[in-house]
């Protein structure tokens, strides 16, 4: 299985903020150090990689859906859908749908246009095009039966290991658990007993949330603190390369940014058609001229041939095939074969368009008799062809061979005028 590497950028809250970014592959493992700065020196590290914009979580509300609908039918149901928990106007916003959860539900990133635009445009005007859009908070990974919390720089995001993922911007650790128990249980100590609660922060905001996590593990089964000695990103990097989170690159965003990732893998491939054709084409016109030249040297050939037969002469020779014609019956010959030949050719035609089952493999024509090479299912087709070119009256054929070859009769009949 093929390893794709990406690179995983972290966007800012603001056009000037400074960006992160950090390179990983699709099994989750790091490759080097993360980096932090300006846009520009983030793009200067895309290369050959994938590149998944991770977007300010506070912009982006992520809901659950039940819609059985797929595709376009999908996305075109989800604002009539989630139009009820919504305080804004649907025509402003644009909606994603990401996998199915457990229970049937559809995860559901909703944002405004206008943020959309802006994210895009920031990333474009710095020679980015994101393969994958993302909000940041879906970088915390669900862990089933677990309530997991990563304390960002300003603020924090939580899921529920189940479908329930949000971030809050200014508050701690305790604010989340509290915010999300009252919509899952009426009783708050019964639900809350059994949880457990993993948090993923840095050693500064251990220290600063230290009072709230100590209420925390007095109120829930168990509290695990992850730290982070390297900052958030790489906690979010490694989970969005591997295949988490729902893409906001979907719908009217979608259409540009797939086909660009549909098409990279087959650049160089495309690019040795294109030269492939290029030769191709040369060498058509290389042909072209030659053929040209070897026409007019024929023309003239044929021009002082004509002059020994005709010194008198003097005309123009526009076709060469008219003069030998008009040779041929000026010396007493004929010009009667294709006047056999091509209705000779017609009667097979109606012959074989009754029995469409027979093809026809070689042609030839000789003193006036037509010779037909023919492959059919049995010998009664061949007997139904003959017989069909004999009924016109004007011709007469006749089975001259028959051979089985595997499943087919390969034959030859010959087809004269009646009466010669």
């Amino acid at each position: 299985m093929t390893v794709a590497e990406y690179l995983v950028i972290r966007l800012g809250e603001r056009p000037d903020d400074s960006v992160g970014w950090m390179a990983v592959d699709s099994n989750g493992t790091r490759i080097g150090d993360p980096g932090y700065g300006a846009l520009d020196q983030a793009a200067e590290q895309v290369g050959d990689r994938n590149v998944i914009a991770l977007v300010p979580a506070v912009e982006v509300l992520t809901l659950a859906a039940d819609v059985p609908a797929k595709g376009a039918r999908l996305l075109a149901a989800l604002p009539f859908a989630l139009e009820d928990q919504l305080a804004e106007d649907i025509d402003s916003l644009h909606f994603a749908p990401g996998s199915r959860n457990e229970d049937g539900t559809l995860a559901v990133a909703v944002v405004a246009h206008e943020r959309m635009n802006d994210w895009l445009d920031r990333l474009r005007e710095a020679g980015i095009e994101p393969n994958r859009l993302i909000p940041e908070n879906h970088g915390l990974a669900m862990t089933p039966n677990t309530l997991s919390i990563l304390i960002a720089e300003h603020g924090v995001m939580f899921n529920d290991g189940v479908n329930m993922q949000f971030m809050l911007g200014g508050l701690g650790p305790a604010d989340a658990v509290q915010a999300f128990v009252p919509a899952e249980a009426e009783d708050e100590d019964e639900e809350t007993g059994g949880r457990h609660l993993l948090v993923c922060c840095e050693a500064e905001a251990r220290e600063r949330h230290e009072a709230q996590l100590s209420l925390l593990r007095a109120e829930l089964s168990s509290v695990d603190v992850k730290m982070l000695p390297d900052g958030v990103l790489p906690r979010l990097a490694v989970t969005v390369a591997s295949g988490a989170g729902v893409d906001l690159l979907q719908g009217d965003y979608g259409a540009r940014t797939q086909v660009v990732g549909l098409l990279k893998p087959w650049r160089y491939a495309a690019m040795f058609l294109l030269a492939l054709g290029l030769v191709g084409l040369i060498a058509k016109g290389a042909d072209y001229y030659r053929l040209s030249n070897e026409q007019a040297a024929l023309r003239e050939q044929f021009a002082a041939e004509y002059q020994r037969i005709r010194p008198g002469d003097a005309r123009p020779i526009a076709d060469p095939a008219a003069v030998v014609t008009s040779l041929e019956r000026a010396l007493g010959g004929t010009a009667s074969g294709p006047q056999v030949f091509l209705p000779s050719m017609r009667t097979l035609a109606d012959a074989l368009r009754q029995n469409e089952a027979a093809d026809v493999e070689a042609v030839s024509y000789r003193a006036g008799v037509a010779t037909v090479r023919l492959s059919a299912p049995d010998i009664p087709t061949l007997d139904r062809i003959v017989q069909s070119i004999d009924a016109s009256g004007r011709f007469r054929a006749s089975l001259q061979s028959a051979t089985n070859v595997g499943d087919r009769v390969q034959s030859r009949i010959t087809i004269r005028e009646a009466g010669a």
